[in-house]
């Protein structure tokens, strides 16, 4: 999936997310042919949480680099003759202050602790990163400062993750053979830790506030109700989306169209404190990244004649 957004709350899980997971789930839901909807409700919030476990496992990435960069100049230290550079080494990159302050992070200190995840298997690509990182002219116009302040530091990660983690291949495999949910949630997931990486303050030290999970109990049912309804009133909306394409049969129509339209529909229609052109545009943008080429056009001017006619015959008053 590739889907571009810059206006995420200050959540992790926000409804951007929430509606491509439903949006995912409904399709399996109906591929599989299963039709518990018990199940496929518990596989929608199971896949929310894996994509906070993703954040936390990228902001631990960042440590996990700098440990084994604090290894090789140990490594090089304890050789038979080191050299002299060797024996006194640059230290900048392995004291980096921000990295430091992630390393304590009470929250990600915890996820640790409960989830058990490292990247201590995975340290050939661990290797790979580093000496990705160790060549660039970033690391090295970093290590040249006579002097490292903490938003020098800070703006190294900034920099190098946006230059080696976002878009890197192995680690999109890697993580793949992790959890089916991950390669779907990386990219979306890796706007969420740039984020983080930018609100960190020194002054918060150990306590610095990752992003939650969840902003409240709200956006929790939002995800259920919505899921629920595109499920429960799918013949309502593939009879609207029939009638609003006179020139097509319904079998015709892409089917992860009818799925985006169907999600579309139930949000319009079940939650009336949010605007109509609010809901529209979401679905048209994930319609353009995740269905066929010309279905964010088609999804748009089906939707607007729905839309039209619910409120012609008093059905939607919003």
């Amino acid at each position: 999936m590739r889907f571009k957004y810059n206006n995420f709350n200050e959540v992790m899980i926000n409804r951007v997310l929430i509606r491509l997971k439903i949006i995912q789930i409904v399709y399996a839901y109906y591929q599989n042919g299963s039709g518990n909807l018990d199940s496929a409700e518990k596989e929608l919030f199971f896949s929310l949480s894996k994509a906070y476990d993703l954040y936390n496992y990228l902001l631990m990435l960042m440590v996990a680099v700098t440990n084994y960069a604090q290894k090789r100049i140990d490594l090089a230290k304890s050789k038979l003759a080191p050299t002299k550079e060797e024996l006194a080494p640059n230290m900048k990159f392995v004291e980096n202050k921000f990295v430091a302050q992630l390393e304590v992070n009470h929250q990600l200190v915890d996820f640790v602790t409960n989830q058990k995840k490292t990247w201590d298997n995975n340290q050939e690509f661990i290797k790979e990163l580093y000496d990705k990182i160790i060549a660039s002219n970033i690391y090295k116009d970093y290590m040249a400062l006579p002097d490292s302040s903490y938003s020098d530091d800070k703006e190294l990660w900034r920099k190098l993750y946006k230059n080696f983690i976002l878009n890197n291949e192995s680690l999109e495999q890697l993580l793949e053979d992790q959890s089916l949910y991950w390669n779907d949630d990386k990219e979306i997931v890796d706007t969420f830790v740039m984020k983080t990486i930018k609100k960190f303050d020194e002054k918060l030290g150990a306590t610095q506030p990752l992003l939650p999970e969840f902003k409240d109990d709200e956006d929790k049912e939002f995800a259920r109700r919505l899921f629920r309804r595109t499920i429960l009133n799918s013949d309502y909306y593939r009879h609207l989306i029939g009638e609003n394409t006179k020139n097509w049969d319904l079998d015709r129509i892409a089917f992860m169209d009818v799925v985006i339209m169907q999600c579309a529909l139930a949000e319009i229609l079940s939650f009336p404190n949010i605007p109509i052109n609010v809901s529209l545009n979401e679905y048209v943008e994930i319609a353009k990244m995740y269905s066929t080429v010309k279905s964010g056009s088609f999804i748009n001017g089906t939707l607007d004649g729905i839309v039209k006619l619910l409120k012609e015959e008093g059905k939607l008053t919003k």
